[in-house]
């Protein structure tokens, strides 16, 4: 993908806020991610293409020397840069500015005056290590309690040594969230060193669901101990299981609340509920003896007004 391509791959006007940039990065590095395509190598290059484009685009500074010198960027960046990555002389290589605006030009124009001192010659900033952009999947039970994670990194690029950093996960962390890590990305010889972006998503739990703060987990029970009420016991996520009344009368669908059950709010600190979803399993193997008595249920119900959808939808 060429680098004129940058704002085309993340679908996003020139004009767009860092927020619309990064925004667009989280969606496309979530559908694209290999994790979610596997063996689809065009996805693996759309995803590659993604993160190429959010490394220019993501990074204030270096954006603003592809907005103006476009595929020239990063011959503006090109060793011995002096401030803004310009190399020695002011000029990115292979742009002679003489050439675009005349022998007479002063990059003092450019720039209203000088830029630290005569000759608009000032301190050379050192160049800043990149920062490094990764997606990790992090369990279910550890993006809602919180906990570490292990990540392996290459702070001296592709083929250097590898780190291995310890993030810390706070409880209710949201897939697409993204955790910085500052100072812990790419080295550069004399400059500060970059920093790691880790984008979060969060792996599927077998019982749970989130909903918000809220956690919700669908419990089966049986005929007699929705009619009759029950106490039965329900997992919670961090605290073993709890024992939950049945009353009775709960039909199928029903939701019971779990006060402070669920997931704590990052901003708040303010625990959700757990709900408890009712499900009224029907056996599907019977004796003979059982079946007798659901006949007897299916006599007195007729006796007792017929079928409870009598008159819901009114007559033909």
């Amino acid at each position: 993908m060429t680098d004129s391509d940058y704002y085309q791959v993340l679908g996003v006007p020139r004009g767009a806020s860092a927020e619309e940039i990064h925004g667009a990065y989280k969606t496309l590095s979530l559908k694209f991610h290999p994790d979610k395509n596997p063996d689809d190598q065009k996805a693996a290059e759309q995803f590659k293409a993604v993160q190429d484009a959010y490394q220019v685009l993501g990074d204030e500074e270096i954006r603003g020397q592809y907005d103006r010198f476009g595929p020239a960027f990063r011959q503006a960046r090109a060793g011995g840069a002096g401030p803004g990555g310009f190399p020695p002389g002011g000029m990115p290589g292979g742009v002679d500015f003489s050439s675009l605006f005349g022998n007479g030009f002063d990059l003092g124009d450019l720039f209203g005056g000088g830029r630290g001192g005569p000759g608009g010659a000032g301190p050379a900033r050192a160049r800043r290590g990149q920062d490094i952009r990764t997606t990790i999947q992090v369990p279910f039970h550890v993006a809602a309690v919180g906990g570490g994670h292990e990540l392996p990194i290459r702070p001296d690029g592709e083929g250097g040594r590898i780190e291995r950093l310890t993030i810390k996960i706070p409880a209710g962390i949201k897939s697409g969230e993204v955790l910085r890590l500052k100072g812990q990305g790419g080295t550069v010889p004399g400059g500060p060193a970059g920093d790691v972006l880790v984008t979060i998503e969060v792996a599927p739990h077998p019982w749970f669901r989130r909903e918000g703060d809220n956690l919700m987990i669908e419990v089966p029970v049986t005929p007699s101990e929705a009619v009759l009420g029950a106490k039965i016991e329900v997992p919670t996520l961090d605290e073993g299981s709890v024992v939950v009344t049945i009353p009775p009368g709960t039909p199928g669908g029903a939701k019971l609340r779990l006060k402070g059950k669920g997931v704590r709010n990052q901003k708040t600190g303010i625990h959700g509920d757990q709900l408890v979803l009712v499900q009224v399993a029907v056996p599907d193997v019977l004796s003979e003896e059982q079946r007798e008595i659901y006949r007897r249920l299916a006599e007195w119900d007729s006796l007792d007004g017929g079928s409870p959808r009598n008159g819901l939808w009114g007559t033909s």
